[in-house]
């Protein structure tokens, strides 16, 4: 039982997740950062304000609602802009140094086999 868990844990699958939730972590706080100390008091030297928790319609507090939709948005923004569309600029940058293979043609003796197979087939 012990040795099925072991083989389990030490999979490299395992491991690679392990590996990009830690990663996914720690880069989630560098999104949020990016979200609530530069985007957020940008949006507030814009608009005025960056917060709309005081906004209530009667007894719901919309104001919370608007500031996580809003938040949502800054992070799709962030990660978009700062690492999506960069990443697929390298990437295809990338691609282009990449030189194109062209088939190799086959040596000769397969040639001459397949030959020999044609002509043996008529």
């Amino acid at each position: 039982m012990l040795e099925g868990f072991k083989k389990f844990i030490f999979r490299g699958n395992v491991i690679d997740l392990a590996v990009g939730v830690i990663i996914g972590s720690a880069f989630g706080a560098i999104v949020n950062s990016l979200v609530a100390d530069i985007l957020t008091p940008l949006i507030g030297m814009i608009f005025g304000t960056p917060d709309f928790s005081g906004l209530k319609l009667g007894a719901l507090n919309v104001g919370k609602f608007i500031n996580a939709v809003v938040s949502f948005l800054m992070v799709g923004f962030a990660l978009y802009f700062f690492v999506v569309t960069p990443m697929n600029k390298l990437q295809e940058i990338s691609r282009k140094k990449e030189p194109e293979v062209t088939p190799a043609s086959p040596p000769e003796e397969i040639i001459l086999l397949r030959e020999i197979r044609d002509a043996l087939k008529r």
